[in-house]
């Protein structure tokens, strides 16, 4: 570390996940001093998110990443006698089975510097565990430059504060010139867009038939368009955590996009699911008999805690069996379970069912017309959001600052099946084709479980403009690839050259193919590990969960225990009313308060936390 820099802290926090990070801007806030490591070179561990060439440098860490033997370690020199010191592992044993296809074109351009790209020729990379994920397909990136970062980024706006920290800043800047757009769903600048259209014009009349073809070379070359995330959630508008977003102010750093449509795979069909009133009552699905039913059961539902005669009789049985007693066609059943509750014909019981039913319900009308919201930029934005709150109350970041010894960690068995693609339309047409769409599928199988497709659009600032980003999630009962495979064939098609020509394919093309376990250490606690110190305490990764309760409860737990009787994460003060001793102290915490809120200079149908009521529909 620098020699400037604080030796003594209250506080050290290993790990930028989304949990770690809240616990470190609830502490930095309440007048702890924190240091906030990690091993990694960007922020959020395994919440992160990464341009398309920064994850397959991602994929070749893990490839490349091994426990280094050494009986002799440098840092057993430094423990005293009366001391004593638990060595950490530094192999990340948390993604397994990694395998990456690409089906599109992969003629690579002479033109095409982006780093990280595949090999020529490399069709499918399959790996059987993490050290052998995709051998010698990756090419060095940007990340591997990376010097120590170990700094105060205090002294800086919201959107550079991180980014100076984070070794990544042609990525960085890249967002920050497409934020200047006034359509929230451009990626290019006007100017761009015309010159782009020149040349098109230009060429010759018997390329048109191709210009709508995605090719690799185009999706290395517009790599830094996609923001991929490691984990794919949403954010419930009535949720824990908008409301502490809402509550600490930190959604100043963010902005945030609402999810168009709720989807259903019946009979092999993609179908719109309608929720809210006004949706029900214009579906063309639904007949006038089956919209009365489905509003008088929703009703219901919103306030079945008044009604326990309704259900209590049946709080034994699953919510599927629940449903077949009620008024409800086959067809209103279904999106129900599937699609309202989320859940399926064996997980859930009939009062848990009536519990994920009302929540969905609670959370319609905040935002929008869906209960999700999805931060532009991806979810790893949302760790580096409470980071920079952390940072603005004085804690100090250090990236590739690895813990060489605290505590082993434990295997855990949970594991979490992950598909990413590229795909180059929606799953379903509509008239606009910047659309955020949520489908579940349910199980088919004894022994396996309901997959959660999330389809995100270029207005997210999550690929580029022509793309579709897809996220497939569920829990493991094989390898991802095993889980989730049979999804990807039922929706897609992969893109070869025989099914260019046939653009009345009813399926979206497959470009790319990612798929991975993740492991779901959600239930990992104090009690998974023998001997702990009484001043260590454990963050658990993300879970297999939409939604993100669990991170915030686990961090307000947490903070409790180190900082009793202390508000968390209350919102900053007026920057008016702040009044320290020091011109340069001063200077620092005001510049770092007079942030612009996110609704200044949010694009267009952008949605804006510190005011839902002016944003409902």
């Amino acid at each position: 570390m620098a020699d400037n820099l604080p030796s003594e802290f209250d506080v050290i926090v290993i790990g930028t996940g989304l949990p770690e990070s809240i616990i470190a801007a609830a502490c930095s806030r309440s007048g702890q001093r924190v240091l906030h490591l990690d091993s990694r070179s960007y922020y959020g561990g395994n919440w992160a998110s990464f341009s398309f060439s920064g994850l397959l440098s991602w994929l070749k860490e893990y490839q490349e990443n091994s426990d280094i033997v050494n009986e002799s370690p440098a840092w057993q020199e430094q423990i005293f006698e009366n001391e004593d010191s638990i060595a950490l592992s530094r192999k990340d044993k948390t993604i397994q089975h990694v395998e990456v296809f690409c089906y599109a074109s992969q003629d690579l351009h002479e033109d095409v510097e982006e780093a990280g790209a595949l090999q020529k020729n490399h069709a499918s990379v399959t790996s059987a565990n993490p050290t052998e994920g995709a051998h010698s397909a990756y090419l060095p990136s940007e990340h591997e430059s990376c010097t120590v970062s170990c700094e105060m980024p205090t002294e800086k706006t919201p959107k550079s504060d991180l980014e100076n920290s984070l070794e990544i800043n042609d990525v960085e800047a890249t967002r920050e010139k497409e934020k200047h757009c006034d359509d929230k769903t451009c990626v290019k600048s006007v100017s761009e867009e015309e010159t782009s259209e020149n040349v098109l014009t230009a060429e010759d009349t018997s390329l048109q038939s191709k210009k709508n073809r995605i090719t690799y070379s185009q999706i290395v070359k517009e790599g830094r368009r996609f923001n991929i995330d490691l984990v794919s959630k949403l954010l419930y508008s009535r949720g824990l955590l908008i409301d502490l977003l809402i509550k600490s102010n930190v959604s100043r750093y963010a902005e945030f996009k609402n999810i168009t449509r709720i989807l259903a795979l019946r009979d092999g069909r993609v179908e719109q699911v309608p929720c809210s009133r006004a949706d029900v009552f214009n579906s063309k699905q639904l007949t006038m008999v089956e919209k009365r039913m489905l509003m008088k059961f929703l009703t219901f539902c919103m306030e079945y805690e008044k009604h326990p005669d309704e259900y209590k009789a049946y709080e034994e049985t699953t919510f599927s069996e629940y449903l077949k007693t009620q008024k409800l066609t086959p067809n209103l059943q279904y999106f129900v379970l599937h699609s309202i509750a989320m859940t399926s014909e064996t997980a859930s019981n009939t009062i848990d069912g009536l519990k994920a039913t009302k929540n969905f319900l609670h959370c319609l009308g905040r935002y929008g017309n869906t209960p999700f919201l999805f931060p532009l930029y991806g979810q790893g934005e949302l760790p580096q959001c409470f980071c920079r709150m952390c940072a603005v109350f004085g804690g100090i970041y250090c990236l590739r600052h690895s813990v060489q010894c605290l505590v082993v960690d434990k295997e855990s068995r949970k594991q979490i099946s992950r598909s990413v693609l590229i795909t180059d339309r929606s799953v379903l047409k509509a008239d606009s084709d910047q659309q955020i769409s949520i489908l579940t599928v349910p199980a088919e199988e004894t022994g396996t479980f309901a997959v959660r497709v999330i389809e995100l659009c270029s207005s997210t600032m999550t690929c580029m403009k022509g793309t579709y980003l897809v996220h497939l999630t569920c829990t493991s009962s094989k390898t991802a690839r095993e889980d989730l495979e049979p999804i990807v064939q039922k929706l897609f098609t992969p893109y070869t050259e025989t099914e260019i020509e046939n653009e009345e394919n009813e399926k979206p093309r497959l470009l790319w193919a990612l798929y991975f376990n993740m492991r779901d250490s959600s239930d990992v606690s104090r009690n998974s590990y023998n001997d702990l110190p009484s001043n260590v305490y454990v963050c658990s990764g993300p879970d297999c969960g939409l939604g993100n309760d669990n991170a915030v409860k686990l961090a307000e737990t947490l903070f409790q225990q180190v900082c009793p009787n202390e508000d968390f994460c209350p919102p900053p003060p007026n920057p008016e009313d702040v009044i320290i001793d020091g011109d340069s102290l001063q200077s620092e915490v005001s510049e770092s308060s007079f942030i612009p809120e996110a609704n200044s200079e949010t694009p267009k149908e952008s949605t804006s936390l510190g005011n839902p009521e002016g944003s409902s529909q």
